[in-house]
């Protein structure tokens, strides 16, 4: 538990404070001024970098006009909250072991919107009692908020060349949340960047999505075609998935200064249904109640029970060709919908000679 803030605290240190007083990892204010950001943010979308995720191009200036989004909104109070779950199977043992699925490490447990939102909104209310009146309106990676660019902001890191939020002291291994705040406050001190020469999460990515340092082609990430892509994963891109159901850590998992990332010490984002590691044909026979049942509260459910058949589908055709993963194979093979028929079809032409 952290120490109370002194009596001549400034009420930015007094937020601060409080925030970490309530269990968040890092907490960090900023100012609203976002044009300079919005260019780059512009300048990807009218690339198509985007894909099929069209809600990223609506809202127009909604993004980087904060009092657009929230009227009366002056500063916005950025935090961050570790994620990385205390007892889960090892990352890079899972990926190696083509026999089962791999899942990324935030999305293991509970679905983390829920969690940050309940836990922003107690922060914010908070601070009206304890600190300050204000009006204010929380998000967690749930409507036109340009997150990265805040924190930074905010002084909770510099934007790695993965394009994702890197601190010294917990690497990247971190969901983030924002409260819009009538409060005009002081913006705390921004990071330097560190990553310096290093470009091991270019070199590592599957697919080549990280195009350029700080520059990211969502169209050839595995997190996106595994979760956010509705249709048909493009061929050139299935090997390289390898045994990734849902999302991708590969950046990660090979940045250095990861070392220094911190555990969750949120239950909710403990493993569930043994998805740390689980057997990728056990996971195929889920059927669509088993799939909607074991996943209620869970961030994957929301892909539904098709694009979870499509994404195993492909993760069996990277399998060892037993004679259980051609036979759960072909148990889907007359299936319904044509999205999962194509997947289940490719898959089973990888098979070849086929190990007893």
């Amino acid at each position: 538990m952290s120490a109370p803030a002194p009596a001549s605290a400034t009420t930015e240190q007094r937020i601060v404070q409080l925030g970490l007083e309530l269990g968040w990892a890092a907490v960090g204010i900023a100012d609203i001024a976002l044009e300079r950001e919005a260019e780059g943010y512009q300048a990807w979308i009218a690339a198509g970098h985007h894909g099929e995720m069209e809600y990223m191009a609506r809202h127009g200036s909604l993004r980087w006009q904060p009092d657009d989004l929230q009227p009366g909104t002056q500063s916005v109070i950025c935090v961050a909250l570790d994620y990385w779950p205390q007892r889960a199977a090892g990352a890079e043992a899972t990926l190696q072991s083509t026999d089962r699925a791999y899942v990324s490490r935030y999305a293991l447990g509970r679905d983390y919107h829920k969690v940050l939102r309940n836990k922003l909104q107690a922060f914010a209310e908070r601070i009206g009692e304890q600190i300050a009146a204000h009006d204010f309106r929380v998000f967690t990676d749930s409507a036109p908020v340009m997150e990265i660019p805040l924190a930074v902001k905010a002084g909770l890191g510099w934007r790695g060349k993965h394009t994702l939020l890197l601190n010294r002291e917990r690497g990247s291994l971190f969901f983030l949340g924002e409260i819009y705040t009538s409060l005009l406050l002081a913006q705390s001190a921004a990071q330097s960047s560190h990553c310096g020469s290093c470009a091991a999460c270019i070199d590592v990515c599957p697919t080549r999505a990280i195009t350029a340092p700080h520059r990211l082609d969502a169209r050839r990430c595995i997190s996106y075609l595994t979760i956010e892509h509705k249709g048909s994963i493009p061929e050139e891109f299935r090997k390289p998935i390898g045994n990734r159901i849902y999302g991708c850590d590969d950046c990660q998992l090979v940045c250095p200064w990861n070392k220094f990332a911190h555990k969750a010490t949120v239950p909710d984002f403990e493993p569930r249904n043994g998805l740390d590691s689980a057997v990728l044909i056990e996971l195929f026979a889920w059927n669509e109640a088993d799939f909607n049942e074991r996943l209620q509260g869970s961030p994957i459910r929301r892909i539904g029970h098709v694009r979870w058949l499509r994404n195993i589908a492909v993760a069996l055709g990277n399998a060892p060709a037993t004679q259980a993963t051609l036979q759960a194979l072909s148990s889907r093979s007359g299936h319904p919908d044509p999205l999962v028929r194509e997947h289940v079809e490719w898959a089973l032409a990888q098979g070849g000679n086929v190990a007893n």
